[in-house]
């Protein structure tokens, strides 16, 4: 269900061990399909140091992984600053290095509401 008069990626606010948060579904928020229910899915919290109380909801995470096991394919994305580098790990799979820094500095991701 969409949050009334807020952006289509912003998915509501989450109590999180007694702390709200805004959670925003990357996904759509990078203009791709928007994440469905599963129970793989998760929330990342991104710490207060960078913006408080908010954290963005991914179709699923794998954990750590070693770097040295990563091929680099591609620097930055001019159009999505936030992912840093692109890489590539056997298998073919795709990853890209998130830099939250950048990702909590863009406008849009800021502006949850819409005016008019």
């Amino acid at each position: 269900m969409q949050v009334p008069r807020t952006q289509t990626w912003f998915r509501g606010v989450s109590n999180i061990r007694g702390k709200l948060y805004s959670v925003a579904d990357f996904a759509a928020f990078q203009g791709f399909e928007p994440i469905g229910p599963g129970m793989e899915r998760r929330v990342i919290l991104i710490h207060d140091r960078l913006i408080e109380g908010s954290a963005i909801l991914v179709s699923r995470m794998l954990g750590l992984r070693n770097p040295e096991t990563f091929t680099l394919e591609a620097g930055e994305d001019k159009c999505r600053p936030w992912l840093k580098s692109l890489f590539s790990r056997s298998g073919g799979t795709l990853w890209h290095e998130l830099d939250l820094t950048m990702l909590v500095r863009e406008t849009r991701f800021l502006e949850v509401g819409l005016t008019g």
